[in-house]
């Protein structure tokens, strides 16, 4: 048996930090990335050869395939990827600009997708290993200032479980955490980012706004909680492929799901009228 070896983004904060402390606390190793290694001369001090910093920005795609190759240059190995990095984004479609809505998909969608495609090859070549897609309650449902953020964690999600179809064959467990709030810097007010405010949308997300900047340090998660929840369900056998993590997120997506549910049972005769008469169901391969 080797010493199982993480790759974390985001790993100097929040969430992602959380899973590399409870890594090394048992053993094993990580390397982590954050956008400035200096970040890491904690861990570095603590934990010495068994944890490797690496100064990485997740937007930088094409920078993904050499942090693979540095995590297999030092340890040999990766058994886990976890795709941690990114950040929150409040403002209406009207307010978010272009280069705000692309930072989020860079961040929440391509950055991910270019450290799987850097380390899928390895973990094929071992039929084996994991990886930990960090989503969001917000990327199956959404609501009023958090579009742009949930247009990126909703991309990861549906680009995710096609991928879970895909590398299952070859002993790859997918994982997509859907997080709601946990006592990381998530929002604060240096963190957050936050669109120029219009004063039209006031009444319509002026209430959101302030409730995202209020729960800085007050959420009810727990990191350290969350960390050995994630770490148990990668060895567990019939574990889902997704897991909405922390009592709201299951409230909240159990509403979400529900009311859609509704929907889609309200309108079926509608929605199947729009078919040509008399024909067969149509036979997929999924």
């Amino acid at each position: 048996m080797t010493t199982k070896t993480w790759l974390i983004s985001g790993a100097s904060c929040g969430l992602g930090l959380a899973l590399a402390e409870a890594a090394l606390a048992a053993g094993e190793q990580v390397i982590g990335t954050a956008r400035r290694a200096e970040r890491f001369s904690s861990l570095t001090a603590r934990h010495g050869d068994r944890f490797l910093a690496v100064a990485h920005d997740v937007r930088d795609t094409a920078g993904a395939a050499a942090v693979v190759r540095r995590a297999l240059d030092v340890f040999g190995h990766v058994d886990v990827l976890v795709n941690n990095a990114g950040a929150g984004q409040v403002g209406t479609a009207e307010e978010i600009t272009d280069a705000a809505l692309r930072a989020m998909l860079e961040q929440h969608l391509f950055g991910p997708a270019a450290y799987v495609r850097a380390v899928l090859p390895h973990l094929r070549a071992r039929r084996a290993g994991a990886i930990v897609q960090m989503s969001s309650q917000g990327g199956r449902m959404s609501f009023p200032a958090v579009g742009s953020y949930s247009a990126g964690k909703f991309a990861l999600e549906g680009w995710s479980e096609a991928l879970a179809g895909e590398v299952a064959p070859f002993g790859i467990r997918v994982l997509i955490v859907e997080p709601s709030r946990f006592r990381t810097a998530f929002n604060a007010a240096d963190v957050l980012n936050t669109a120029r405010r219009s004063e039209v949308y006031d009444t319509t997300t002026g209430a959101v706004r302030t409730n995202m900047a209020e729960a800085d340090g007050i959420q009810e998660g727990d990191p350290a909680r969350a960390a050995r929840v994630i770490r148990n369900l990668l060895d567990t056998p019939d574990a889902p492929l997704r897991l909405p993590l922390g009592a709201e997120a299951v409230r909240n997506l159990t509403r979400a799901y529900g009311g859609a549910l509704d929907d889609v049972e309200k309108w079926a005769s509608v929605s199947e009228s729009a078919d040509f008469p008399g024909l067969p169901p149509a036979v997929r391969a999924f």
